[in-house]
């Protein structure tokens, strides 16, 4: 609601006010000759707020100001009412009245006039307040995008880098292999170029996703790796934050040592169904800690900041790090409740 709205929306309540008294009191003209300069000083005063204190002093935090300048202006018009409204003097030599004498007439017109003024602050305020929630919640919505476009550009870079060194390193192998592989990175890169752009996709492109990058990793050898996984889409509706799971599988494969045979493992599952993902993966840890590059951790840490933008309060990850074996658990609430 803009300011004109806002003030037209004041002036109509308080003639809507001073109607409703006039038609209990039987529509006497008199009362409109006694108040309508109550009515009209009030319509001041929501002026002056609307388009001068509000604005310039209460909601720019000036509260000394604003209240000096409200005060100074309640006793001005007070004035200026009371007087136009002051009764003829005694005659003299008349007896004084001693009847219950009514409040002076400038106490009067300050309780109208501060009783308009307090209400349009109230709502001045209120719609302030409203209005700053909305451009906060706007601009967190802003954030949110940008730091999500930011975690994967990061992401995306590192899995490319990894497959390429599995590619190259079976160049000087096996040719028709490195045919393979390429075939299975490209699938992936479309996966990553055309799917991860929307901020949800189906959870089976996801396990595909999942099933080439293995795929990759094992064409680098002829051995036949220690890999067992078990996949379970009940709903092929669910959806899934893209690129969630990859570091997870990532990380297991770096770091697991699956090289060795018969002293490694790796196992990854997936279940879900239209209400939660359950994703578990374990791996076997190495005595001797394994350094291959210089980029570890990137995707880790990254995933954790997804989760925590994209599902708060709806996830929940455990990672066991034991000397033998990394265990990583992890939930995905899908129906929206805690």
């Amino acid at each position: 609601m803009n300011r004109s709205k806002r003030y037209l929306f004041q002036v109509f309540l308080w003639a809507a006010i001073w109607i409703v008294g006039w038609l209990v009191l039987g529509g006497d003209f008199q009362f409109v000759k006694q108040n309508l300069i109550s009515f009209v000083l009030q319509i001041l005063v929501v002026t002056v707020l609307v388009y001068y204190t509000a604005p310039t002093l209460l909601l720019k935090k000036k509260y000394t100001f604003f209240i000096l300048v409200s005060i100074g202006l309640l006793l001005i018009c007070s004035a200026i009412s009371s007087q136009i409204f002051q009764g003829p003097p005694p005659r003299r030599g008349a007896l004084p009245d001693m009847r219950v004498q009514p409040p002076p007439r400038f106490l009067i017109e300050f309780l109208l006039v501060t009783i308009a003024y307090v209400l349009a602050t109230i709502v001045e305020t209120f719609l302030f307040a409203q209005k700053h929630e909305k451009e906060t919640i706007r601009n967190k919505n802003e954030n949110l995008q940008t730091e999500l476009k930011l975690l994967k550009s990061q992401i995306n870079p590192h899995f490319l880098f990894n497959s390429l060194n599995n590619i190259y390193a079976l160049s000087a192998i096996d040719s028709n292999k490195t045919q393979q592989s390429i075939s299975s990175l490209s699938d992936m890169l479309r996966y990553v170029l055309y799917e991860c752009d929307r901020p949800y996709v189906p959870l089976h492109k996801e396990i595909d996703y999942i099933e080439n990058y293995l795929k990759l990793f094992c064409l680098k050898s002829s051995k036949v790796f220690p890999i067992k996984t078990d996949f379970k889409v009940m709903d092929n509706n669910v959806n899934i934050a893209p690129m969630l799971l990859i570091p997870f599988v990532e990380n297991a494969l770096k770091h697991g040592n699956l090289e060795n045979i018969k002293n490694s493992f790796l196992t990854i599952s997936i279940y879900s169904d239209s209400k939660e993902i359950k994703f578990e993966i374990a791996n076997s840890v190495p005595e001797t800690v394994l350094n291959k590059d210089k980029v570890g951790g990137i995707g880790l840490e990254n995933v954790k900041k997804r989760l925590a933008l994209l599902y708060p309060n709806r996830h929940e990850l455990i990672i066991n790090d034991k000397s033998t074996i990394f265990e990583v658990k992890l939930h995905l609430n899908l129906d929206g409740k805690d």
